[in-house]
């Protein structure tokens, strides 16, 4: 199947469900892909050519809670490398990094096991999602923290009106899919 396909067979699969979480928002549901073998398997295929073409060196997949936690380690699987979970603050044990950042609606906190990743390792970011891009920023901050080099910031779905590229300069990014 040609990358085209797939890009169709997902871009079928993301439903749209009107005013959620509040009225005059259009969610973008992958559900429907994640409950499809076939489209889900298209979209890692195509995450993992961009990435075999892109960045022929990375260490590790870090996939951003929750939903980076389902496209980052089928991915790392892949690659034969390893999956390192970024989390919402008070998830993980032991010594973390943490970073706070803002959303929409208030503040946030992302952390990291301080051990997670050495300095110097090559990285690639995960998420379903780029909106506003605090989260994916807060996630590069830790990373910058932890010594380590994102590689590029990888997401299904871009949200184009919300700018969120835009706050992850000078960071490469790439999405699947993309919306205005």
């Amino acid at each position: 199947m040609e990358a085209c396909e797939r890009l169709q067979r997902i871009r079928r699969h993301v439903r749209l469900v009107p005013d959620f979480p509040s009225p005059g928002v259009l969610f973008r549901d992958i559900s429907p892909l994640l409950k499809d073998p076939d489209a889900f398997k298209a979209a890692i295929d195509l995450l993992e050519t961009h990435l075999r073409a892109t960045c022929p060196r990375v260490d590790y997949i870090a996939g951003l809670d929750a939903r980076g936690f389902l496209f980052g380690p089928p991915l790392a699987q892949r690659l034969g490398i390893g999956f390192v979970p970024i989390r919402k603050k008070g998830k993980l044990p032991g010594p973390t990094e943490s970073v706070s950042y803002a959303l929409e609606y208030g503040q946030a906190e992302l952390e990291i096991q301080s051990d997670a990743v050495e300095p110097g390792k090559k990285v690639v970011l995960v998420d379903d999602l780029l909106a506003t891009g605090g989260t994916m920023c807060a996630a590069c901050e830790l990373m910058k923290r932890l010594k380590a080099e994102v590689l590029e910031c990888l997401v299904v779905i871009e949200l184009l009106s919300l700018k969120g590229a835009e706050k992850l300069q000078p960071f490469r990014r790439h999405s699947l899919l993309q919306y205005d």
